[in-house]
This record gives structure tokens, sequence and C-alpha cells, in this order.
């Protein structure tokens, strides 16, 4: 069991950080904004700490995006209909039928979500949304309810501290002669939601 934790634990927020420093290789206005908001926070100083993710808005914002477009885990664990009585999209649910959740399909909805294929952090600023989902279950990359993942705390927090690292103690360029729009977005489905093609970046130091 703790090996199990361990490995999704780990591959999980790899995943997280790859996505969504792809998104900024390609979206270079939002890379800028990020990396203004780290420098108003941050300034000086070299690395930030747990006390600074409350003022991090903007790079919050660009992680529930990068999570929306790009679940780690785009299926839930298999569920089991506990109760007779449920009924989905006009289909009832028999009681002991495994339910599977398909949060790729959910989170980019185009009943709920505009442009839903598009790179927007925009669209979660100032929205009254969280990784919890509470009754809005348009946004849930970690689940919902008694279920949903135990790490969630801890993965927010570590994400955000390892992307708010690399995006203020470097400045990321692209291998020569690719452009933004080279970056390839395309994902892969197994057990995780893995790249097509992993991403490739030249990092320049910030800081002596």
């Amino acid at each position: 069991v703790l090996q199990d934790l361990f490995i999704a634990g780990t591959e999980t927020n790899s995943l997280t950080v790859q996505w969504a420093m792809a998104e900024l290789l390609r979206h270079p206005a939002v890379m800028s904004k990020v990396r203004a908001e780290l420098q108003e926070v941050l300034g000086e100083k070299q690395y930030p700490d747990e006390s600074d993710i409350s003022r991090l808005s903007y790079l919050h914002a660009v992680l529930m995006e990068s999570m929306r477009l790009h679940s780690p885990s785009p299926l839930l664990i298999p569920h089991h209909a506990m109760a007779e009585g449920a009924e989905v999209g006009g289909f009832v649910v028999p009681k002991g039928t495994t339910v599977i959740v398909n949060l790729w399909a959910i989170m980019r909805d185009p009943a709920v979500w505009t442009q839903p294929e598009e790179f927007m952090p925009e669209r979660f600023v100032r929205a009254d949304m969280d990784f919890r989902g509470k009754d809005r279950f348009e946004f849930m990359p970690f689940g919902v309810g008694r279920r949903a993942c135990p790490g969630m705390p801890m993965a927010t927090r570590v994400v955000t501290l390892i992307l708010a690292s690399l995006l203020h103690r470097f400045e990321w360029r692209l291998p020569k002669g690719m452009q933004p729009c080279d970056v390839d977005v395309r994902d892969r489905y197994r057990m995780s939601l893995n790249m097509v093609t992993p991403i490739k970046a030249v990092p320049l130091p910030l800081f002596s």
C-alpha cells in the first residue's frame, strides 16, 4: 500500500509540472504574467516557501487550468453503485455496477466550459472554485467527496512550490529553431496522462 501511494504521488506530481511547463512554454504571454507575479511577490528572494503560496493567485490559476486540460489521472478509480435508484443521463445504474468517471471529458465539456480546448488561466482568476470541486462537479482533478485523493493538500503545495522555483530561478527558452506553437501538448493515455512528445527547454539562471 505504501509503495502504491509513493509511486502514485510521485508520478502525478511530476506529470502535473511537465504539463504546466509545456503550456507555459506554448503561451509566452502567460509565462510573462506568472514571472511578473513571482517577481512582485518574491523580489530578490531566491526560493519560495509555503507562506508565499497564498499570494501567488495567478500561478494558482495556471495550475488549475493546466490540471483541467491535462489531469494526471484522467479516469477516477473505479467506484461501485451502493444503492438502487441511481440514474445518470437518463440511464439507470443498477446496484453493484462498477462506475468509471471520465474526468478528461468532464473538464473539457463544451456545455460547461467556454473554449474548452484553449489554455485560459484567466477563467480561474477570482472564480469561486477550488480543487475540491465542492458542489460544482465540472472541475475535480482530485475527485470529490469522501473518496477524493487524500494527497490533494500536499500535491497542490508541492507542485506550486516546484513551479514557482523553476519559473523564478530560471528563464526558460525553447531549443534553437523551435517556436511556441511547436510545443506538442497532445496526450497519450496509459494509467496516467502522459505527453506524446516530452518537452525540451533551456534554463538560463537568473540568480548567481
